[in-house]
């Protein structure tokens, strides 16, 4: 038997399938889709099996595959056709594609080890020839209607004659898996269905079979009790459900609501768990054990068999693209492949779609789905826009008048607040007020950040960090003075403002360590705090029944990136935001700050007026040939000589120039960061409608550079950002 092995590696020169033998003792165990360790030069390396064949098409002599690692496939059919169909979409390395599906443990990866975790139970041996003491007799009793009992359970009674009788074989000791993470027994917290959600469940079960449905609701309009409606009759029928939400810090949240609607059939996928919870959980999932997966973008990936709904809740959040590493996919893109393989719905939820996803559900691509009202009956939150180029001048700190009026007075109300503020640090950056000098990062070309907490500079992009000097290294001034703001500062200027109430700051310094999201969120909920500040983390998708205030601290920082979906990026982003306030009985109230108070992203957001920023913003996107009209296509050359890759990076224009007739093609141009970790970036933009030639031409693009070290060639279809 010969069979075909895909290595670890992931290099466009080895992106290939090789033959190897495979020993009479192995035989029975090969399979399609299972890990084996084979020989690779003069290396030894991790492979997937993806073919078994009785001959090779190669004359040379091959060597025999080393050892089977798993007893159980892998990579089954489904995941194996995913993987070729995302390598063709995104250009990529097979072997990349099929690492991306796989927690660290079960990749094939050299080294990787971890370990399942095993309960000693003991079952009843033959007491038959041995006389019990009293202590004896009563270990024996705790056996009393149960088949195994736990170790620990033994323990309480006595070490010593638990031991004495696993010698004389009275006890057996039994291994038992267990697994790291637990969930706990359905509660049946099942809502009645809003006469909304009621329409919007009877219209999804007109359509059978594969489907993209557009669930476009408003703010606490209860698309996730629409989401375990479809998901139940899933099960009614059989069928497996996944879920995907955007943020880590949504999935606890998530997973208690579905836990006590559906208790242990539910499993959990997202980076914040260790890798041996993703082993444990990716196992129950294909064991067939969890029926629901709930989880952050690679959860898509999840084993599971006979799918019946695919949920993507905040389908505009841009963390469902992967942008910094290849396979370069986006998960709504593997939805819908998944879907159309089990033949089973998908449906993209958010109460502001993306242009792309609301403009294919009004050409009836997608079917539009609507959740118009809240389900309280209330009004969406009164939101009032500030002009901070007038405020400035009665202003001292980062807060209006108005802020802090409306903070003192939901405070006394002992009701709670939600702050945004999109950029985490004490200051954005540090400069000498003397000469101009800015501390920038050495490996990137991007100003370092100030945290005072640490009293270091840092730069968010490389993870450098420096301690703070009082002089300026330029003109030797005494003058090095903090600008710009980030949440470190604005939490220091809350507690001097309000000095009796409890303060939450929610960023990515203050949630790096496992389990802080969730300790956060519970502990916010529990009115352990007033004031909860964060970066976009508290914008999406929480739900506190206290909170009757949201302020904007700086409307324009999303507003101000050089990006064409910078407008859409901020109503989106305001829009969630301001949806956190006034989600149960008490009104709620929205206060954005700004210098742009007439953009129309943050006009358009006073009026929760969806429909009306999408019209304004298509007129623009039609105008310039951008998605969702143009199809974009970025390419990326970096290296470590700037000058070497900005020549690279014209002959790849003018080849693409030769070739591409109906493409436009902008650049190169450097990169909005030009520099990091001491690479040097270009940038090549594709628009276009259909050009049956791209992919052919970009490949070639991949081969011509695959062997050459001084250059890396980057392409990322449909990118979030540039």
């Amino acid at each position: 038997m010969i069979v075909g092995v895909l290595v670890q590696l992931s290099n466009k020169n080895i992106d290939k399938i090789f033959d190897y033998k495979v020993k009479d003792e192995l035989l029975d165990k090969i399979k399609i889709g299972i890990r084996v360790e084979v020989p690779f030069g003069h290396q030894t390396l991790e492979g997937f099996v993806l073919e078994i064949k009785k001959e090779s098409s190669t004359d040379l002599e091959l060597k025999e595959i080393i050892s089977i690692i798993d007893d159980d496939v892998i990579l089954n059919d489904e995941l194996l056709e995913l993987g070729k169909k995302i390598q063709e979409k995104t250009l990529s390395t097979l072997i990349s594609c099929y690492q991306v599906m796989l927690p660290k443990a079960l990749k094939a990866k050299k080294g990787t080890n971890i370990n399942k975790k095993y309960d000693t139970y003991y079952k009843l041996g033959d007491s038959s020839n041995y006389k019990l003491n009293k202590t004896q007799e009563a270990i024996i009793s705790l056996f009393k209607d149960k088949d195994l009992v736990k170790r620990e359970d033994i323990l309480k009674i006595s070490i010593s004659s638990l031991n004495t009788l696993i010698k004389k074989n009275v006890l057996i000791p039994v291994k038992l898996e267990k697994y790291r993470m637990s969930y706990k027994e359905k509660s049946n917290n099942k809502h009645k269905l809003t006469n909304d959600q009621k329409s919007v469940v009877e219209e999804f079960n007109k359509y059978k079979g594969y489907n993209t449905f557009l669930l476009h609701g408003v703010t606490g309009s209860g698309k996730t009790e629409v989401y375990m409606e479809l998901i139940e009759d899933a099960l009614n029928n059989n069928k497996t459900s996944i879920v995907l939400v955007p943020e880590i810090s949504l999935t606890p949240q998530m997973v208690e609501r579905f836990q006590n609607r559906f208790g242990k059939r539910i499993a959990a996928l997202h980076s914040a768990l260790s890798e041996g919870e993703k082993y444990d959980e990716w196992r129950r999932i294909y064991k067939g054990e969890a029926k629901i997966v709930i989880g952050a973008r690679s959860a898509i990936f999840a084993p599971l068999k006979n799918i019946g709904v695919i949920i993507v809740d905040e389908e505009h959040s841009d963390s469902y693209k992967q942008d910094d590493s290849n396979p370069r996919y986006s998960a709504k893109d593997v939805a819908n492949i998944r879907g159309e393989y089990n033949n089973c719905p998908v449906v993209f939820g958010s109460a502001t779609p993306t242009l792309e996803s609301f403009a294919r559900a009004k050409k009836g691509v997608y079917k539009l789905l609507s959740l118009p009202n809240r389900i309280n009956g209330k009004n969406l939150p009164l939101v009032r826009i500030i002009d901070m180029s007038e405020e400035i001048k009665y202003s001292k700190g980062h807060f209006s008048r108005n802020l802090l009026t409306s903070m003192k007075d939901k405070l006394d109300k002992n009701e709670q607040i939600i702050l945004l503020l999109n950029r985490r640090g004490y200051s954005s950056f540090v400069s000498c007020k003397n000469c101009g000098y800015t501390f920038k990062c050495p490996n990137c070309d991007i100003s370092l950040t100030y945290h005072k907490s640490s009293n270091t500079l840092r730069c968010h992009y490389c993870g450098y960090g420096n301690k703070v000097y009082k002089t300026c290294p330029e003109c030797k001034e005494n003058s090095i003075a903090d600008l710009g703001v980030g949440t470190q500062k604005i939490e220091e200027e809350l507690h001097n403002i309000f000095p009796d109430n409890k303060i939450l700051r929610m960023d990515m310094d203050t949630t790096s360590r496992k389990g802080m999201h969730e300790k956060m969120i519970t502990a916010f909920k529990n009115h352990e705090y007033d004031i909860l500040l964060g970066t976009q983390i508290v914008a999406k998708g929480l739900d506190f029944d206290n909170v009757t205030l949201v302020g904007v601290i700086n409307a324009d920082t999303s507003l101000n990136i050089p990006d064409f979906r910078s407008s859409e990026n901020t109503f989106s982003l305001l829009s969630q935001v301001a949806g956190r306030s006034g989600r149960d009985k008490k009104s709620g109230e929205v206060i954005i700050q700004t210098y742009n108070p007439t953009h129309y992203a943050i006009e358009y957001t006073k009026n929760h007026d969806y429909l009306g920023f999408y019209n304004k913003e298509m007129q623009i996107r039609k105008m310039l040939k951008y998605p969702p009209f143009y199809y974009i296509c970025y390419i990326k050359i970096s290296g470590k000589d700037p000058q070497y890759i900005f020549n690279e990076a014209n002959k790849i224009k003018k080849s693409l120039d030769r070739n591409l007739n109906s493409t436009i093609i902008l650049g190169p141009s450097t990169a909005n960061i030009f520099k990091m970790n001491n690479i040097y970036r270009y940038g090549i933009i594709l628009k276009y409608k259909k050009d049956d030639n791209l992919y052919n031409i970009l490949e070639k693009v991949l081969d011509y550079y695959k062997s050459n070290s001084k250059v890396r060639i980057d392409i990322d279809f449909n990118p979030s950002h540039f």
